[in-house]
């Protein structure tokens, strides 16, 4: 929706509803000792690995700590990597307060719907790669570096190469018909089913419904360079060939 006045001066602004990805980072425990640690080693081979992008702390996994969450702390940590903390979720009355107090907005809870497969669900799973939807986004020109692509409600097919760098992000499907070497997000909006193809498999980072890898070390063999895809198994991103 946008607001528009209807007088005859055109105003200085409009105001439009909006919606961007963000990265979730699910805090796991409340020593943030140990996550300003796990966050030098996981970046140190790439420290200008994010470049400002928004982020969501998710606290639905620690909202029943009796330990307080170092607020500060926690947003320096992030910070001090070039993301930027903007809002939380899934934390009790008291986190969910002392976050706010900082200038996090309360961001509204999501849980995705989990299906509810029969038995024939792992033969459907090694069905190999489907067409991407008819109403995907389509990029056929080179992603660089500081590039970004989202398909809002839908899958986004790229056709040529996603640089180190760039990112391609969709609510649903991520197709890759050329080197993958940048990010990739698929489920963006919390779709668990959601799946990342590419002909090339180089990513920086992997990604579906908020839960990511980050590529620290070199692809097994079988997967690195060569046509792969992605799942999401439980909470670990599965890299499999194609």
């Amino acid at each position: 929706m946008s607001v528009e006045s209807t007088g005859a001066v055109r105003p200085s602004f409009d105001l439009k509803s909006a919606q961007l990805p963000v990265l979730s980072v699910v805090l796991r425990g409340t020593d943030m000792q140990a996550l300003v640690q796990d966050l030098k080693q996981r970046l140190a081979d790439d420290p200008d690995f994010f470049d400002n992008d928004p982020v969501l702390i998710d606290l639905s996994q620690v909202n029943d700590a009796e330990e307080e969450i170092d607020f500060p702390a926690l947003i320096d940590a992030l910070r001090a990597h070039r993301t930027m903390p903007v809002a939380v979720r899934g934390g009790n009355e008291a986190q969910m307060a002392a976050a706010n107090a900082l200038g996090l907005t309360a961001a509204p809870d999501v849980m995705p719907t989990r299906r509810v497969e029969p038995e024939i669900h792992e033969v459907i799973r090694e069905v190999e790669v489907p067409a991407p939807r008819a109403d995907a986004v389509i990029v056929d020109k080179p992603l660089r570096s500081g590039q970004r692509v989202y398909a809002k409600g839908t899958d986004i097919v790229v056709l040529d190469i996603v640089s180190y760098g760039a990112e391609v992000i969709a609510d649903g499907n991520v197709h890759v018909y050329a080197p993958l070497r940048g990010r990739a997000v698929a489920g963006a909006s919390g779709n668990t089913n959601a799946r990342i193809f590419s002909t090339c498999m180089e990513a920086q980072l992997l990604s579906i419904a908020g839960i990511y890898r980050t590529i620290e070390t070199d692809l097994p063999k079988e997967v690195a360079g060569k046509p792969a895809k992605v799942r999401l198994e439980g909470e670990k991103i599965i890299i499999e060939p194609v």
